[in-house]
């Protein structure tokens, strides 16, 4: 890889990720950043110098699957050549979609003329450029829409700088300063997202980082400035990945919140020689390791929170492949980058990938090959710990369960604490509903960011517990602001299991709730909730989620059917538990999303107060279970 990707400090960082800075007063100082300013490259300096373009060449001669990467770059580019450029056009109160558009476009672009020396990418690009200066704005009340056209319009002036007119650098720059730059430096503006803990820290700093270096030749004390803030800002949102590289927000937010993040480190690096330390926070360099632990045999993700049910290759996790030297970390990526390339090559671009795909040329190691993992269970702790067990990496029928821990007052999160995903058999019995339609719930004027015990969020069927499989207790409400952790935790083979104590997500309706996962080598999975009445009675629903048929047998056995699989499902405990089913869909209000096919299966008991009560169940694959 190029210098300016794979700095000679990569191994350091590996070795002392322990070690890190994380307040204003440990960051560069104005001066410092000055003085980088000043022996900042020519344009281009976004990504890749000029000096790169020599090693990107030659790494995608060296590599086959490299050559079939550009070669999507190029097909995709070769389709932007006859799309209309991109509107200001709002969906609700975002323009994001606009702003997506228009970054992969600028990328995709910028990457074939860069690469082909085709002045047919740099004109359709630089038409993209002029419909963007146009926009009357970039949307700063939803700053994520202003940070990622900021991004694709730097993007743009700085690798087509030198064929760009006088006239149109003019437009791109005034754009830049006006509708990105400006409404973040505006006097007085307070921005919750500059020192928040979310993805929006990592998204809008790459942003406004980018619009920064790419004008830095104008306003160097700017460019410092907005630098400077960035990294006093974002350690906020890494502490997140602190011990194991865990992302609260979930997989789908980890692709968005975690792919800024590189490419803010990425943009340092290539135009100021450094990370300045953003490496060694805590944590940081393991959060591949989530993304290849929450994905199971059924290549889904554990997509808990505000994620969606797909499953996509991951440009990041080449990235951190190549940095911490770990080809374990593609062993899902390489199967998905390859039905990726499948699809834009058949659809001839009209199917693409991410907007910052053409990254993937730079990030990527050349001959970089996917090995299996040697770790088969992990734990990763944090403010939403997940655990989780399979039985083999290489098994397309392996048993996979995920466990997810934490708090439903997390960046996103829902009312899943104690809920599983199952896989089996090629097939996901336990599931998670996953994320709701955004703009179609503030269309109704429903409360969806207020996170507030018993607020109009968590009347969203798909955000409560009784739509997640964990215990329903008198079809009440989780407590928010509650925290639950992973209090035991066997990676052992032998002896997999994982402990989660829920007794402050149920507290004022159980005294105590403790519930504990194993995995034994026959694929059988147990799940054991011991609990404790509180003050008065209670009603207790075990339930998992589930697109599969219940078939009944007996009152506390039965299968669950699917596609020709099964999955026994048997009750152990308590001795008069009798299953049943009820169905997600509809579900109970009109603007909530279907969940065709779905239902939830279980059984409910009662629990006097006081009392200790033992709920078990078995699930295994293809056989009865053991009795």
């Amino acid at each position: 890889m190029s210098a300016a990707v794979t700095p000679p400090t990569c191994v350091a960082l590996v070795l002392f990720a322990s070690v890190s800075w994380s307040s204003a007063a440990e960051a560069p100082s104005q001066q410092e950043l000055l003085g980088r300013i000043a022996k900042a490259p020519p344009h281009p300096r976004l990504f890749w110098t000029s000096r790169d373009e020599a090693a990107v060449r030659e790494k995608l001669h060296a590599d086959p699957q490299l050559q079939a990467i550009w070669e999507a770059v190029r097909v995709t580019a070769d389709r932007m050549l006859t799309e209309p450029p991109v509107v200001y056009r709002k969906d609700g109160r975002r323009l994001l979609g606009r702003s997506r558009e228009a970054l992969s476009r600028m990328m995709h672009l910028g990457f074939a003329c860069r690469l082909t020396g085709d002045g047919r990418y740099a004109e359709r690009a630089m038409v993209e450029m002029q419909a963007m200066a146009a926009m009357p704005d970039w949307n700063p009340s939803h700053f994520l829409d202003t940070a990622e056209m900021t991004l694709a319009m730097a993007v743009g002036y700085d690798w087509l700088f030198d064929r760009l007119s006088a006239e149109r650098r003019q437009a791109a720059r005034e754009a830049i300063e006006s509708k990105g730059l400006g409404p973040y430096l505006k006097p007085g503006a307070r921005h919750g997202w500059e020192r928040g803990g979310n993805n929006w820290n990592q998204v809008c700093h790459a942003g406004m980082v980018a619009g920064a270096l790419a004008l830095l030749e104008d306003n160097p004390e700017r460019a410092a400035e907005v630098v400077r803030r960035a990294l006093a800002g974002l350690p906020n949102a890494m502490k997140v990945y602190d011990p194991d590289g865990t992302y609260p927000e979930g997989p789908g937010y980890w692709n968005y919140g975690t792919s800024f993040n590189v490419m803010l480190i990425h943009l340092l690096e290539s135009a100021l020689g450094s990370d300045f330390n953003l490496c060694r926070s805590p944590g940081f360099l393991k959060a591949g390791e989530f993304m290849l632990h929450i994905m199971g045999p059924t290549r889904r993700t554990f997509n808990f929170s505000d994620c969606g049910t797909g499953t996509g290759f991951s440009p990041a996790m080449t990235w951190f492949a190549a940095r911490t030297a770990r080809p374990d970390l593609l062993w899902f990526e390489t199967e998905l980058l390859g039905k990726e390339l499948d699809a834009i090559k058949q659809s001839r671009g009209r199917r693409q990938g991410d907007r910052y795909f053409p990254l993937v040329l730079l990030w990527s190691k050349a001959g970089l090959k996917p090995q299996p993992p040697e770790t088969l269970n992990w734990l990763g702790r944090g403010q939403n710990p997940i655990a989780v067990l399979r039985t083999s990496w290489t098994d397309a029928d392996a048993v996979y369960v995920a466990i997810k821990a934490g708090t439903p007052s997390a960046s996103h999160a829902h009312m899943d604490i104690g809920s599983f995903v199952l896989d089996a058999e090629g097939t996901r019995w336990s599931l998670d509903l996953g994320a709701e339609d955004y703009n179609a719930l503030e269309q109704r004027g429903i409360g969806l960011w207020n996170g507030q015990q018993g607020s109009e969020r968590w009347r969203i069927f798909r955000y409560h517990n009784r739509a997640h499989s964990t215990l329903l207790v008198n079809d009440a409400e989780q407590v928010v602001s509650s925290k639950a952790p992973i209090s035991e935790f066997s990676p052992d083979p032998k002896n997999a299991f994982a402990v989660v104590d829920m007794s402050a997500t149920y507290a004022n309706q159980l005294a105590s709730a403790i519930r504990r996962f194993s995995l034994e080598a026959d694929k059988r999975v147990t799940i054991e909730d011991k609990l404790t009445g509180g003050s008065e009675a209670a009603k207790v629903r075990w339930g998992m989620v589930t697109p599969a048929t219940l078939k009944i047998e007996s009152p506390n056995r039965g299968w669950l059917e699917q596609s020709g699989k099964r999955l026994r499902l048997e009750v152990l405990s308590p001795p008069g538990a009798a299953l049943q089913s009820w169905p997600a869909d509809p579900p109970p209000n009109d603007y909530d999303a279907r969940n065709p096919g779905v239902s939830i299966v279980g059984f409910t008991v009662p629990v006097g107060a006081g009392e200790k009560a033992t709920l078990k169940v078995i699930l295994q694959p293809g056989t009865p279970a053991a009795r």
